[in-house]
């Protein structure tokens, strides 16, 4: 109830008593003195002074007057001295006038009495002879009268502009959610300009901003240019129509202000002055939008809110029309209706926009119920055509029937001018004209020899027990018409009901010589599929009676234009049906769900499936390093030492690629095979890792006398984005390849070997023979049998120092055929078939051993050299005799062990 009580703001409102109450007198330039009312008009030149007085009671205690200056220079004189001035002559930048503000003059008890004279000069006719409100009281006094009758206006705007802005960013926000313009956007560019304009208006603009006169000239240039942000409002509502004649508008609205702005800058006119273009051209934008609004919605029979629009738009527009005018008639308007006007067209919009998203979001549901009925139905027919091919897969001859009698009926139905969607239809029936042969048990469907009358009468059955399946899909027209009249004839003569003629269903007729012809073009049990010759002669004689002959016309043309050969070629080429397609999905699904779970017990690394897809996965998304690692010498460990020593040393291998500091995929591929893979590295970093990995797994099994001689060989390559996962394994694995035909313990590039012949970088022999004959304490990736060689080796040199004998070390190298790339199991048996080579091929006294994954060494005593070709021929000979596989070329080098 306090609500409606008194106003409380107007006890004790000094507004009343901060207006001077003296008289003032105006002191013209002839002498003369007239009596003037504050405020007041007068008549006096542009660029004259006015200069009022009053004498200041005896009494006076007051502590300052102040009066509004409309682009007026002021002077206040306390007894013939000059008390107080405000001119911008000296410091603005550009017009005539100085900028509307309040003035203050200071005064004291000491001035009572005294003649205070106020001189005002301003340098536009607009406001040439005004003299607004003198305040007399305190300053703070005056700020809160003038507060108390101004401020409002002043809140409005600050009101505006944060609405302005909020409209603003909340279209655009809206734009990206909805995929679309809204009003809301530009209306919001409307109310901040509008606010602007007002905030310009203020009468208290100066404790606002520091530059009061920017502010004012500000809102000049807010009146100049507000009608643009109006037409954009308008052609958006109006979706462009009018866009052309806008356009134009708009060109001689900013010309106005360009013309309007070189005549302030140059201090020729002020923006005042020229002002009346710029009321006109918004006046005539605000009537041209009303009148093309009305016309719009009026046509286009919009909704309420289009009307209210209107009406808020001509609300505006008299606002709009008041706040101009009183320009020339009010010098102390404060932009109040400009401040109603805007908020009735924001109200008017937030109304606007609220229904608009209500539609869209009603479009949008009404899409999502679209999609979602599309969905279904798209999985109803699956699990329909699912079930349909699931009965055709018991049988291998009929599999994939259902999917090739559809694309014959399409063929058909395109021939026929039938519409995309009767296409779409029949060949969703054509998919599932069989369904109902679940119901026939599966020795009859699948029964090699001629059925008897009982079991063919069986099978017709199908065509009845289909029907009674589909009867209730309302998703796809016609479809149990098909499933029960496929078998009809055109005589009459057919199953189950004997239509004849246009009695059956096109659909159905359709269907049926397709259905026929793909069970004559298909092989069964008990025949051989029919030539193209016999099809077609069929089709003929039966054309008038089992086929529509219209239909059996289309037909054979289509096999003479060879559309259906084109059609079985395709079917050839993509065999997997739909069936095999799902059978193979959920096996997929389960075997990944199992895999993600598949970590190698011993190494910590995940197993060979997951560890491919995850880097399979990583390469499609980023550059990276692909390394290829094998652990030479593991299968020679395990037989010395046991499966337990090779154990120790995966294990110690496993920790290592975990403990790598670098982002790292890696899995165990198997035996002593690993991969790894390292995102986002350069050449150089993706060379130190491995170099350290090779030196750091070294030092972690040196102490391991079992395990020891194990070592590292690892093919690298550099990957790009979305490169195929199958084609850099397979490079990455020549890298390792090539490692293990050049010594093992070592890594390489795939790039750089693509141009180098493996012959050329063998290592050399005479350094492997320095290295046998000091290899006492040898450390390198040899086998426990190898080290018995180096002992045999220095054994022979003593006795050939001792007896001069002549001795002979030969190197035999299995080299790759060019573009070739064995697995690692052709290998092994190429070797193991070279090692018996030469095993049957030398004496006892002689001595040999493997020495690296594609290379045998021989010490062969006391022969003669022209007869180590001939034992070498020997070897080979033998080798080829044994290796079927022609994919190694064995090669070798021979030297004295005297050297």
């Amino acid at each position: 109830m306090q609500i409606f009580g008194a106003d409380e703001q107007k006890y004790n409102n000094p507004s009343e008593s901060i207006l001077y109450s003296g008289s003032f007198y105006w002191n013209k330039e002839d002498g003369s003195k007239q009596k003037i009312d504050v405020p007041g008009t007068y008549e006096i030149m542009p660029g004259q002074t006015m200069v009022i007085t009053t004498t200041l009671p005896k009494d006076y205690d007051k502590t300052a007057f102040a009066i509004r200056s409309s682009l007026q220079d002021v002077k206040f004189y306390v007894g013939n001295k000059l008390r107080a001035q405000y001119s911008t002559k000296d410091t603005r930048m550009a017009g005539k006038n100085s900028a509307s503000r309040y003035v203050f003059c200071p005064t004291s008890y000491k001035d009572a009495k005294k003649t205070l004279r106020i001189e005002l000069t301003t340098y536009t006719p607009n406001y040439a002879g005004i003299v607004n409100e003198i305040y007399c009281g305190s300053q703070i006094e005056i700020w809160q009268a003038i507060y108390n009758q101004y401020g409002l206006p002043t809140l409005i705007a600050f009101f505006i502009l944060i609405f302005g802005i909020t409209s603003i960013l909340f279209g655009i926000a809206l734009k990206h959610v909805y995929h679309t313009n809204f009003d809301m956007e530009y209306f919001g560019w409307c109310m901040a300009m509008g606010s602007v304009w007002m905030l310009g208006e203020s009468k208290i603009r100066q404790i606002l901003v520091p530059n009061a006169s920017a502010l004012a000239a500000l809102c000049f240039v807010m009146i100049m240019l507000c009608p643009l942000p109006m037409l954009f409002y308008a052609d958006k509502i109006q979706n462009g129509k009018h866009r052309r004649l806008y356009q134009n508008i708009g060109y001689i609205i900013l010309l106005n202000f360009a013309i309007s702005s070189i005549l302030y800058l140059t201090k020729v006119k002020d923006y005042i002055e020229t002002l009346p273009v710029a009321q006109l051209l918004l006046v005539f934008v605000f009537i041209l939008i009303f009148i093309h609004l009305m016309q719009y919605i009026r046509k286009n029979k919009q909704t309420k809110s289009d009307y209210i629009l209107l009406i808020g738009l001509f609300l505006v527009l008299v606002c709009v029309a008041i706040e101009s005018v009183s320009v020339y008639f009010v010098a102390t308007i404060s932009g109040i209706f400009i401040g109603i006007g805007m908020i009735i067209l924001l109200f008017t919009n937030i109304f606007r926009t609220i229904q608009k998203i209500h539609i869209i979001e009603e479009k949008r549901h009404q899409t999502e119920l679209e999609i979602e009925k599309k969905e279904n139905k798209k999985i109803t027919l699956q699990m329909m055509q699912t079930l349909s091919t699931t009965i055709e897969a018991k049988d291998e001859y009929t599999r994939g029937h259902s999917k090739r009698v559809a694309q014959y009926a399409t063929l058909i139905a395109k021939s026929l001018g039938w519409t995309k969607d009767e296409i779409q239809n029949i060949k969703s029936c054509a998919y599932l004209h069989d369904i109902g042969k679940i119901g026939i048990p599966d020795q009859i469907l699948n029964k090699p020899g001629k059925l008897t009358q009982e079991e063919f009468n069986l099978i017709k059955q199908h065509t009845i027990i289909g029907q009674d399946i589909v009867k209730d899909v309302t998703i796809i027209p016609h479809l149990d018409e098909v499933t029960r009249s496929h078998h009809e004839h055109y005589d009459g003569s057919g199953y189950p009901d004997g239509l004849k003629g246009n009695e059956i269903p096109i659909q159905a007729r359709i269907i049926a010589i397709a259905d026929s012809y793909d069970a004559m073009n298909s092989r069964r049990i008990y025949r051989n599929a029919l030539s193209f010759e016999q099809i077609k002669e069929q089709i003929k004689q039966k054309s008038g009676t089992q086929f529509d002959p219209e239909i059996a016309e289309i037909f054979l043309k289509l096999m003479d234009n060879k559309s259906l050969l084109n059609l079985e070629l395709e079917n050839t080429q993509s065999h997997e049906n739909t069936i095999d397609k799902f059978i193979s999905d959920v096996v997929s699904t389960i075997q990944d769900q199992e895999g993600t779970k598949n970590y190698d017990y011993l190494t910590g690394l995940p197993v060979r499936n997951v560890g491919q897809k995850m880097i399979a996965s990583s390469m499609q998304k980023t550059n990276g390093c692909l390394i290829f690692l094998d652990m030479d010498n593991l299968k020679k460990i395990n037989d010395v030492y046991g499966h337990k020593a090779g154990d120790r040393a995966l294990k110690s291998l496993g920790k290592l690629l975990l403990d790598i500091p670098l982002d790292k995929i890696t899995c165990r591929m198997g035996g002593d095979e690993f991969l790894l893979f390292l995102p986002n590295v350069s050449p150089e970093q993706a060379e130190n890792t491995i170099s350290n990995l090779i030196k750091q797994f070294k030092e972690s099994i040196e102490k391991d006398s079992e395990t020891h001689f194990a070592a590292l060989s690892a093919g690298m390559l550099m990957t790009a984005k979305n490169d195929n996962f199958e084609d850099a394994c397979s490079k990455a694995d020549k890298a390792l390849y090539y490692v293990k035909q050049n010594g093992k313990n070592n890594y390489s590039f795939y790039n750089q070997i693509q141009h180098k012949n493996t012959s050329n970088n063998t290592a050399d022999l005479k350094l492997i023979a320095k290295s046998l004959q000091t290899s006492g304490n040898y450390s390198g990736a040899l086998s426990l049998d190898f080290r018995e060689f180096t002992r045999q080796y220095e054994y022979i040199h003593q006795l050939m120092a001792r007896n001069q004998w002549d001795c002979y070390l030969i190197m035999v190298t299995m080299e790759t055929v060019q573009d070739t790339l064995p697995y690692i199991e052709k290998i092994e048996e190429a070797l193991t078939h070279m090692g018996e080579a030469i095993h049957k091929n030398i004496r006892k006294v002689d001595v040999c051993t493997r020495y690296s994954a594609m290379q045998y060494l021989i010490i062969l005593s006391q022969p003669m050299e022209s007869e180590i070709p001939n034992i070498m021929t020997r070897i080979f000979m033998h080798y080829y005799k044994l290796q079927d596989n022609q994919n190694f070329t064995p090669t070798y080098e021979y030297i004295t062990m005297k050297d």
